[in-house]
């Protein structure tokens, strides 16, 4: 049976269909959780004529199962931890700790290398699209929405083009709306749902917010009449 996408990109197409209201609107910005979200978020904000920004969080993998989160945290410092894994696992403070540390090192370093220092969008009153590949445990968009509060946006809504249903509405509840574009049940990962769920690089997150930033700035552009992508 087919996948429900080939790639990212597709997926990123998918799901701009599922948030064709904000279209055209000046109070919109997109932001995308890298890697894996930059590459879908790239098409949403390109359907949408909306400018395009990331949003670092990462997440912080449980001792000797680093693909499990037990938390994570966002570049303003904000850390969510995932209370049952810690618990179930046993998860000693000084681990958490350490995690903390070193994902805030890697903040540092996605941060130089996505901004080219340029600062960070101003959200402040706008509406907020946070996207990201797919929602498993949810922890590093649950600390993205947390992060965000503190800047006071408008509205925050959740996008995603494949999620776990139960992880899908719980960030319903902690934003203003969630929108899965699919909710498979048994769930199992995000990658399961992808033909192709190569890992993104910087390079190419580095390559589309260059690409997006171009698109908005080029004389005669209109909003929601971005320029295509090259092969």
């Amino acid at each position: 049976m087919r996948r429900p996408f080939r790639n990212r990109a597709e997926a990123g197409r998918v799901l701009a269909g599922a948030l064709s209201e904000y279209a055209g609107r000046s109070d919109v910005i997109v932001l995308a959780l890298p890697r894996g979200g930059v590459p879908v978020a790239y098409e949403v904000a390109r359907a949408l004529g909306a400018p395009l920004d990331v949003f670092l969080v990462r997440k912080l993998g449980a001792p000797g199962h680093e693909e499990l989160a037990m938390g994570a945290i966002a570049s303003d410092g904000v850390v969510v931890i995932n209370d049952e894994v810690v618990k179930a696992m046993r998860i000693r403070e000084g681990d958490i700790r350490d995690a903390i540390e070193s994902e805030r090192r890697e903040l540092a370093r996605r941060e130089s290398a996505y901004r080219d220092d340029r600062p960070p969008a101003d959200v402040r009153g706008k509406v907020v699209i946070l996207i990201d590949d797919g929602l498993a445990t949810g922890s590093s968009m649950r600390a993205a929405v947390t992060a965000l509060r503190r800047q006071d946006p408008a509205r925050i809504i959740v996008a995603v083009p494949i999620g776990a249903a139960s992880t899908c509405a719980e960030l319903q509840a902690l934003a203003d709306d969630c929108i899965c574009a699919f909710t498979p049940e048994p769930f199992r990962a995000v990658g399961l749902w992808y033909e192709d769920f190569t890992q993104t690089e910087d390079a190419e997150v580095a390559e589309l917010l260059a690409r997006a930033g171009g698109a908005a700035s080029e004389p005669g552009a209109t909003r929601g009449a971005r320029r295509e992508p090259g092969p």
